[in-house]
C-alpha cells in the first residue's frame, strides 16, 4: 500500500533534517502543522544532493549525482521513487506545483560544486547564489502560500534575498572548511589568505542588505509560516552578528557557532516577540 511507503518517506525526511541541521529543524518546528512536512521534504531533498558534493570524498561524486538527478527526473515524472527522500520531495513538488525551474537551477548549482572551485566575478557568484539558495527559498515559498499564485510574485523578490542572507552567512562562517577541505573560495574578489577586517565588513554590508529586504517579506507571510521564518532569520541574524565580532582571523581558522542553549533562548525571546505583536 503506498500511503504506508508515503508515510515511512515522509518520516525519513524530517529524520534527515533533524539530524543534519538542528537549527532548521528548530524553525521547521514552528511552521504550522499543515506546512511543516513538506519543509521537511524540500529539506531533505536539498541536503541530499548537497552530500553528495560536499561530503562523499572517498567515492565518485560525479557517478553518484547523475544517479541522483536521473532518480529525480523518474520521482516526479512517475510520482513515485524508492529512495524516499525523492518520494516525498516529488509529492510535495505536485502539491504545489512548484516550477521546475527552481529544481533545475538548484541542482545546476550543485554540479558546479563538482568541479568549480573558485567564483571570480560578481555574476558568477550571484548566478551560484540563485541555484543554491534564492531557488530554495522560492520552492518553500510556494510552500508558505499553498501554491497561490499572486502571493507567491508579491513575495518573491523578498524570499530570494532571504535565501542569499542565509546563504552568505553559512559562506563566512565555513571558510575555513570550504578553503581547506573542499578548495572553495565562493566570495569574489576577496583573497582568503589576506583576508582583513574590512574585505569582512564588506561582506556583512551585503548580507545586511539582503537581511534588510527579506525581512520585509517575512512581515507578509500567512500566519502558518510567519513565526518559523522569523526564528530561522533571528539565528542568521545572531550567527552574523557573532562573526562581525569575530576577527577576520578567527573566522579563517575556525567555524563559528551558536550554542544549542543560546539558540533556544533565541527562541524563548522570538516567541514572546511574536506573541506581543512585536514583529513589524
Amino acid at each position: 500500500m503506498k500511503e504506508l511507503f508515503d508515510i515511512v518517506s515522509r518520516s525519513c525526511s524530517k529524520k534527515v533534517t533533524e539530524t543534519y541541521s538542528t537549527s532548521f529543524s528548530l524553525a521547521t518546528r514552528m511552521l504550522g502543522p499543515t506546512i511543516r512536512q513538506d519543509i521537511y521534504n524540500i529539506y531533505g531533498f536539498v541536503r541530499f544532493a548537497d552530500e553528495i558534493v560536499d561530503s562523499f570524498h572517498d567515492y565518485d561524486k560525479e557517478l553518484l549525482f547523475s544517479r541522483f538527478e536521473n532518480a529525480l527526473d523518474e520521482a516526479l515524472l512517475d510520482k513515485i521513487s524508492l529512495n524516499p527522500i525523492l518520494n516525498s520531495f516529488q509529492e510535495t513538488v505536485h502539491k504545489y506545483n512548484i516550477d521546475r525551474a527552481l529544481i533545475n537551477a538548484f541542482m545546476q548549482s550543485m554540479r558546479l560544486d563538482l568541479t568549480k572551485s573558485v567564483y571570480k566575478t560578481t555574476e558568477e557568484f550571484n548566478q551560484y547564489i540563485y541555484g543554491s539558495a534564492d531557488v530554495v527559498g522560492l520552492m518553500c515559498l510556494k510552500v508558505f502560500v499553498k501554491g497561490d499564485d499572486k502571493k507567491f510574485m508579491a513575495l518573491k523578490e523578498a524570499a530570494m534575498n532571504l535565501g542569499s542572507a542565509f546563504q552568505k552567512v553559512n559562506f563566512l562562517r565555513d571558510l575555513k572548511d570550504d578553503y581547506e577541505t573542499l578548495s572553495r573560495t565562493y566570495f569574489p574578489n576577496t583573497n582568503l589568505d589576506a583576508l582583513n577586517e574590512d574585505s569582512k565588513l564588506a561582506i556583512i554590508q551585503e548580507i545586511e542588505e539582503n537581511f534588510s529586504a527579506g525581512y520585509k517579506g517575512i512581515l507578509q507571510l500567512p500566519r502558518e509560516a510567519k513565526f518559523g521564518v522569523f526564528v530561522a532569520y533571528r539565528y542568521y541574524r545572531r550567527l552574523l552578528r557573532k562573526l562581525q565580532q569575530t576577527p577576520a582571523i578567527e573566522i579563517k581558522n575556525a567555524r563559528i557557532r551558536v550554542p544549542n542553549t543560546e539558540k533556544f533562548g533565541l527562541l524563548t525571546r522570538s516567541y514572546v516577540k511574536y506573541q506581543l505583536n512585536l514583529v513589524k
